[in-house]
């Protein structure tokens, strides 16, 4: 997620878009489009879901309850996932072949996450019997998690999101990026609907064999859905002063509305990788909340509904004016979270924080792919990890983490002495969310002007 020093002049305006724009004036996306965003958007999303909580889940219940391997593992991933949208980022801006690496990259990510189903304690010791077992175990599932990471962020993080900026414009990217934020959502709500009962069962290699092959299925429609847009124009830059391009200090001066956007990105980024990680176990193992499952698809088709209704209020009242509201609601939410007990509290709550976390999200997105110069779509997308991803997800799980262990709370499963997460995850995540009214009132003081 990145900008250059000088941009050039915009290409001119086109003929509409083979398989991309339809009259880009309008703001109108053909019905190829909309079906590859939501298609992608919403298999990547299952994915990062499938890493993002049930990976912790499924460590936390077959191999270690330690907080802080979570949190490495977290950590570790998000550092190879922002390599690689980087490097792929400014690769696809130099080749213009976004096609090929969202195509194939979701193919392999989908037999990398298949791969998880065969990597159990029991299997690591039947081929490397040593006393360390559980160890060697965790260091597999990082290393294996790093390369699923690598490989679904170039497909997703740098091809498939460079893609959208490029056949999007300012006029639709709120009810597009509106459509995209709730994807994390319907994606949990597809996961928790569909397959929570394999996890619950322990049927790991049936839970990973499955989504695996979901997303390798959509890597192959990737290859008939997706057309390059025939505005892009390739960066022509050297490839590895491209890379670095975004991170220089005389670009973030010279494209401060970008950076003023990421910022705000990363410290609701931080805030809300306090609690994700831990947000399911929290439901089960706190709050002993039975039909755990029930209750996040109640919250999370409640929020998509009303992230997607916001699209266009997005777009007419204004991505920036619209932030500090969206962040007000998202931090009540997290408040009302804090002190939710019981189901039906904990509904009410998580409809709120989550409502609040999509409507955050949106203008967020809306306003980086504003800020992106032509010719730096992809690498643009390798600076948003950077301060989306891999800052929030260095920072969030490890002040998740001290607060669970600082708590000391724990249950007995089968004899053996767990921790649990706590609500103080929610208030922690809340003290995080506050520092986004600094890079939000600077933006508004810039009013709203794009960058060179």
């Amino acid at each position: 997620m990145s900008v250059p020093h000088q941009v050039p002049p915009p290409a001119p305006p086109s003929a509409p878009a083979r398989g991309g724009v339809d009259a880009p004036a309008a703001g109108r996306l053909r019905p190829r489009v909309w079906v590859a965003v939501v298609l992608l958007g919403l298999v990547g999303q299952m994915a990062w879901t499938v890493e993002n909580i049930y990976l912790n889940l499924f460590v936390y219940d077959t191999i270690t309850d330690d907080p802080t391997v979570i949190a490495t593992m977290v950590a570790a991933s998000a550092a190879t996932a922002t390599l690689a949208t980087l490097l792929l980022g400014a690769f696809s801006d130099r080749t213009g072949r976004r096609r090929e690496l969202v195509a194939g990259g979701y193919l392999l990510w989908g037999v990398c996450t298949a791969a998880f189903g065969f990597l159990t304690v029991g299997a690591v010791d039947d081929v490397a019997p040593v006393a360390g077992v559980v160890l060697l175990t965790v260091l597999a599932v990082i290393l294996l998690d790093c390369l699923m990471s690598f490989l679904g962020s170039g497909a997703n993080d740098a091809a498939f999101q460079a893609w959208v900026t490029d056949v999007t414009r300012p006029a639709n990217r709120g009810r597009v990026e509106a459509v995209l934020a709730t994807m994390p959502l319907l994606a949990m709500l597809v996961i928790f609907g569909g397959f929570d009962g394999l996890a619950r069962a322990g049927d790991w290699r049936a839970f990973f064999l499955i989504i695996g092959a979901v997303m390798a299925v959509a890597g192959v429609a990737a290859w008939f859905l997706v057309a390059e847009s025939p505005t892009l124009v390739r960066n022509d830059a050297g490839y590895l002063r491209s890379v670095v391009h975004g991170l220089r200090p005389s670009v973030m001066r010279a494209n401060p509305g970008l950076y003023l956007a990421l910022a705000a990105w990363s410290v609701w980024g931080v805030s809300t990788q306090v609690f994700l990680p831990y947000l399911v176990i929290y439901l089960q193992r706190y709050l002993e909340v039975e039909g755990y499952a029930v209750v996040l698809a109640v919250v999370l088709l409640t929020a998509s509904v009303v992230s997607v209704l916001s699209g266009r209020v997005i777009d007419r009242v204004g991505k920036v004016r619209f932030l500090l509201p969206a962040a007000t609601v998202y931090g009540t939410g997290l408040l009302l979270m804090f002190l939710a007990r019981g189901t039906l509290p904990v509904i009410g709550a998580g409809i709120v924080m989550m409502s609040g976390f999509m409507l955050v999200l949106a203008p967020l997105g809306a306003l980086v792919r504003d800020h992106t110069p032509p010719r730096r779509a992809g690498h643009v997308q390798g600076l948003r990890m950077v301060f989306a991803i891999l800052i929030p997800m260095l920072i969030g799980p490890y002040l998740g983490a001290a607060v669970i262990s600082n708590a000391d709370e724990t249950y007995q499963d089968l004899g053996v002495v767990k921790q649990v997460p706590t609500p103080g995850i929610f208030l922690m995540a809340l003290a995080v969310l506050a520092f986004i009214v600094v890079p939000v009132l600077a933006l508004r003081r810039r009013g709203g002007r794009v960058g060179r």
